[in-house]
């Protein structure tokens, strides 16, 4: 899956075990408007470095795969999502964005409404997850 957003703020590497790293960083999305989305995202591991070379305010193309789990607690069943990031790409500017998804909606035989005021989540074949669907 992909968004493209602007990048608000990025928290340092957190060493959770010996064996787990991950690195948090929120994206906002429809920025210009009076409702902008503040999307949560998480790097793990070896990925954590990605966020180095990216300011606060930069427009990214962050690719991710979205992982879900179930918790049973003493209040219960719960479940937990994570967006998973694993590429960060910087955008080089508005036009070559909405290029690129127009290149995308027209190789898929797919239309893209860009006057939509709600994210862009845009899933290709090529996209190398372990979802079951």
């Amino acid at each position: 899956m992909e968004v493209t957003g602007t990048l608000k703020t990025k928290s340092e590497t957190v060493k959770v075990s010996e064996r787990f790293q991950k690195r948090e960083f929120v994206l906002t999305t429809e920025g210009s408007t009076p409702y902008p989305q503040h999307i949560s995202f998480q790097l793990n591991q070896d990925k954590c470095p990605l966020l180095d070379s990216f300011g606060d305010g930069e427009e990214l193309r962050v690719q991710f795969n979205l992982r879900g789990r179930e918790w049973n607690g003493p209040q219960g069943i719960k479940y937990f999502n994570t967006l998973e990031a694993w590429r960060i790409e910087k955008v080089q500017g508005s036009n070559s964005a909405s290029t690129s998804n127009q290149n995308s909606a027209s190789t898929n035989n797919t239309s893209i409404d860009n006057s939509s005021s709600t994210p862009v989540f845009s899933s290709n074949v090529g996209d190398n997850d372990d979802l079951p669907f």
